[in-house]
């Protein structure tokens, strides 16, 4: 992807100056954790050297004062995270949930879509709705449905007592802002996933929030649950951030909860789809979704947590009812208020730059740059 640095603020959002931000740049050592607090960035590498370390550390001050906030205007911006494991919640959401269920009984032919959706929508769209999960409500809605063979797994954890949780990525693999973002080159049913993303310390307690993209080859998963790997994890397929934004007095787990999520996307043929997400509708609170992430394992350098989306395009792109899939080329802007921007263009898996930086090679660099404790 072209490197295009318009804004010195560079995706953050416009009450920057009273939140407090975490984030990592590309300099000519390596990669490098900054702290943006009271319209200055930190240098915090002698602090903490990787963001993992610096998040556990619960430092919110200190660091190598680099300048005010335009060093950020010539700087490369990273995925805000390194050593985390990066974790996704599916199905969270009705619309999301409804989705699956469609691309699962189309078996992953987008020409069936359109038509299944009307069914499906008339039979579930109001029950999945306003059904808590695990409630005894849901267990009666589950009979009900497997009686009328329409369960699915899919129903099952959108509206059973436990969530989906999977790994999106390896450690080190997602990309950041204004990164080139990956669609598997074989792929003809996708779309993008504008997400809320929570960023845990090793103890599964957040520590604050960015955006994500969870990109979704809806193909693939649509022919068998088992692709799900497949589907999710390939080369440049997850972005993040600009920047993680800090729980403080002013900005909390409540206002994760509120959350509203624009996505625009703008396609070299002229094509312009946007797209509006809340997280006021989902189905399971943050909270818990960092429970049983949490629940009987551990995870000692942290995590970021994929919160889910009800964001499914539909809208067809070019004939009629092959509905919305990406296109090399695509820009994809995706907005909160309180999150900042996140801005990626679309390229196919195999195109985007190989990834190469791993676990090794970044010990290696913090050892040639003396930030490795004896």
């Amino acid at each position: 992807m072209t490197k295009n640095y318009p804004a010195v603020n560079r995706g953050l959002p416009e009450d920057w100056r009273s939140g407090i931000f975490l984030g990592r740049i590309e300099t000519r050592e390596g990669p490098t954790p900054i702290l943006i607090r009271d319209g200055s960035v930190f240098d915090m590498t002698r602090v903490a050297p990787t963001m993992s370390a610096l998040i556990a550390s619960g430092v919110r001050s200190g660091g190598e004062r680099m300048g005010g906030i335009e060093v950020l205007e010539s700087a490369e911006l990273l995925s805000p995270i390194d050593l985390q494991c990066v974790k996704a919640c599916g199905v969270t959401f009705a619309v999301s949930a409804l989705e699956r269920v469609i691309e699962e009984r189309a078996r992953g032919d987008h020409t069936l879509a359109a038509e299944l959706r009307g069914k499906i929508e008339s039979v579930l769209g109001g029950s999945v709705r306003s059904t808590v999960p695990g409630s005894p409500e849901a267990d009666a809605l589950k009979q009900a449905l497997i009686d009328e063979d329409m369960w699915s797994q899919y129903l099952e954890v959108a509206i059973g007592p436990d969530a989906e949780v999977f790994t999106k990525c390896p450690v080190l693999a997602t990309v950041g802002h204004e990164a080139a973002i990956g669609v598997r080159s074989d792929s003809g049913w996708n779309n993008p996933e504008p997400e809320v993303v929570m960023i845990a310390g090793p103890d599964g307690k957040a520590v604050g929030a960015t955006l994500g993209n969870d990109v979704n080859l809806r193909d693939f998963e649509g022919r068998s649950a088992l692709l799900l790997g497949k589907a999710k994890d390939n080369n440049a397929s997850c972005s993040m951030g600009p920047f993680i934004r800090l729980f403080d007095d002013g900005f909390t787990m409540d206002d994760v909860r509120v959350a509203d999520v624009a996505m625009t996307i703008q396609g070299e043929d002229g094509y312009v789809l946007e797209g509006h997400s809340t997280m006021r509708e989902i189905s399971r609170d943050p909270e818990d979704l960092l429970r049983q992430t949490m629940s009987e394992h551990q995870y000692p350098d942290g995590f970021a947590l994929f919160c889910g989306t009800l964001f499914a395009p539909t809208q067809d792109r070019d004939e009629p009812g092959r509905g919305f899939t990406h296109k090399p080329g695509d820009t994809v802007t995706i907005s909160s208020a309180r999150l900042g921007t996140l801005v990626n263009r679309v390229t196919t898996s195999a195109e985007a730059p190989a990834w190469t930086f791993g676990i090794g090679e970044l010990f290696t660099n913090l050892a040639r740059r003396g930030l490795l404790p004896a």
